[in-house]
């Protein structure tokens, strides 16, 4: 019978599900058709194939080629299934054997030369394929990449023909784990130096709060006062990746098709995109459901800058992903979930022309302005970040050479894994993970505490979201501290980070 079975995997968000790619050869007139739900890439991929196997000199074969993706309901989309169509055609027309095709997985793109091109999503498809106990044959472009999975064979093909003599055994390929060294030689990248910032006390007391508890932070202040320098060093203070958070932070970057650099891809993402992002550019969209630039920053940072230039809606987006760490994108034909676990640093002006409460006075916005403009944050995003703080100019005295330098990164690393360590053990998550039961457990203030919690609410007119943000900033002020109960001081820092909101 004229019928060969190739395993392959489809990109589906940021899984890979499984797809068996059938091939079939009949009597009737000659042609090839594609079925099970082929996007345009895929059925094109016919053409691409045909000349692909006539130039790794084979005959194509001058029968009905039927050709089944399943399941059958799953969406297909790009040339992720050219190889793997290729040699269920030619294993089915006899020119390899059948038997061999079984303990392999394959992905990879035909140019017409029979050359493999990379594809996106490769990372996700080898963490399956491991689990699956087979090995995965991709382009050598993407091997690499696909290595980072640990135990997992990964073998890179630059030619359809190397594949082919791979399986006939005339040849070998490319392994995965060397080409992985070979790219993670020499790695000697550092995050930017906290210590590079000059004075801006609170503002750095601030990042380290949000390091240690994963809170999010809102920096305010006049232009050229260090926003986007505290911004930037944020991911230096924050705890190493474990191996399981870099690969889901990295499967993202693979299925969005990014470039990645393998020497630094167990370091947290820095995002920062353009004020004139779209939704769909920050959330993730299209067709095909793509991530957006929360997902990239998924165990990572997103910085927004000039946070009031954001167009109002796109800004709303960010709520519901800003509690549940994840991302949901319907369209009519197919849905995508990414994660979205991401830490938000925002910075802003105080007014339009930025220097509202400048000691220069040079600010001549009026009071209805600048309502205007802090108006663009709405109150319930706003009531969502945990530290707003503000960012004054720095004195002339304190930017010279001679004034001292302030804690490195390294030693602000040290406190804020250490209080992330005794999160860990105490709840097993960050502070601003915590739910109901566990600030009540956690989080128990004194009754002097409580009524001067109550008080800052009344006066500062804050929701019930921000008290129970409240009490998680001052149990993560708390652990840096080292202390078991949270105590009066540990509170009133993170009353006073609050001072921005509601719009005041």
């Amino acid at each position: 019978m004229s019928l060969a079975t190739v395993h392959s995997r489809a990109q589906d968000g940021v899984a890979a599900p499984a797809v068996t790619v059938e091939v079939h050869l009949s009597g009737g007139l000659p042609g090839t058709s594609i079925v099970g739900l082929p996007e345009a890439a895929v059925k094109e991929a016919r053409d691409r194939v045909r000349v692909a196997i006539q130039n790794a000199q084979f005959e194509y074969p001058a029968r009905r080629v039927t050709v089944s993706l399943a399941p059958a309901d799953l969406p297909k989309d790009g040339g992720r299934f050219d190889l793997p169509i290729a040699l269920g055609i030619l294993a089915a027309a006899g020119h390899i054997p059948k038997e061999t095709l079984t303990a392999y997985e394959f992905l990879g793109e035909l140019a017409l030369s029979g050359e493999l091109r990379a594809v996106t999503g490769v990372l996700p498809a080898a963490l399956k394929t491991a689990h699956a106990g087979r090995a995965l044959i991709v382009p050598r472009i993407n091997a690499a990449e696909a290595a980072l999975v640990s135990g997992a064979e990964v073998r890179g093909a630059d030619t359809l023909l190397d594949v082919l003599a791979f399986l006939r055994g005339a040849g070998g390929l490319a392994d995965g784990a060397v080409l992985l060294g070979a790219n993670t030689a020499g790695d000697d990248h550092n995050y930017p130096d906290l210590a590079e910032v000059r004075g801006q006390a609170q503002a750095r007391r601030a990042l380290e709060v949000a390091a240690a508890g994963a809170h999010h932070l809102l920096l305010s202040g006049p232009p050229g006062t260090g926003k986007t320098m505290l911004a930037s060093r944020l991911p230096g203070i924050l705890p190493p990746l474990t191996e399981r958070e870099a690969l889901e932070s990295a499967a993202v970057r693979s299925v969005a098709g990014q470039s990645m650099d393998l020497r630094t891809w167990k370091l947290r993402p820095f995002r920062q995109p353009h004020h004139t992002a779209s939704a769909v550019a920050l959330v993730g969209g299209g067709s095909i459901p793509r991530p957006g630039e929360i997902s990239l920053a998924h165990h990572g940072v997103l910085f927004l800058d000039e946070l009031p230039e954001f167009d109002r809606h796109v800004l709303e987006v960010l709520r519901e992903p800003l509690e549940s760490g994840r991302v949901a994108i319907s369209r009519a034909a197919r849905q995508a979930e990414f994660p979205a676990a991401f830490q938000l640093v925002a910075a802003m002006n105080p007014c339009p022309c930025g220097y509202a409460g400048d000691p220069s006075g040079r600010c001549a916005c009026t009071p209805e302005a600048i309502r205007r403009y802090r108006a663009r944050i709405s109150g319930p995003l706003l009531d969502r970040i945990d530290l707003q703080v503000e960012v004054p100019r720095v004195p002339l005295s304190e930017l010279g050479d001679a004034a001292p330098l302030g804690e490195s990164s390294a030693v602000v690393r040290e406190r804020v894994v250490a209080a992330r360590a005794r999160q860990m053990q105490r709840a097993g998550k960050p502070n601003t993970l915590l739910g109901s039961h566990e600030l009540r457990r956690d989080c128990a203030l004194s009754a002097s505490d409580r009524a001067l919690l109550e008080r800052a609410l009344d006066k500062l007119g804050l929701s019930a979201r921000a008290y129970h943000r409240i009490l998680r900033v001052a149990r993560t002020v708390a652990d840096l501290a080292g202390s078991e109960a949270i105590a009066t001081p540990h509170l009133s820092e993170a009353i006073q980070y609050r001072r921005l909101a509601p719009r005041t």
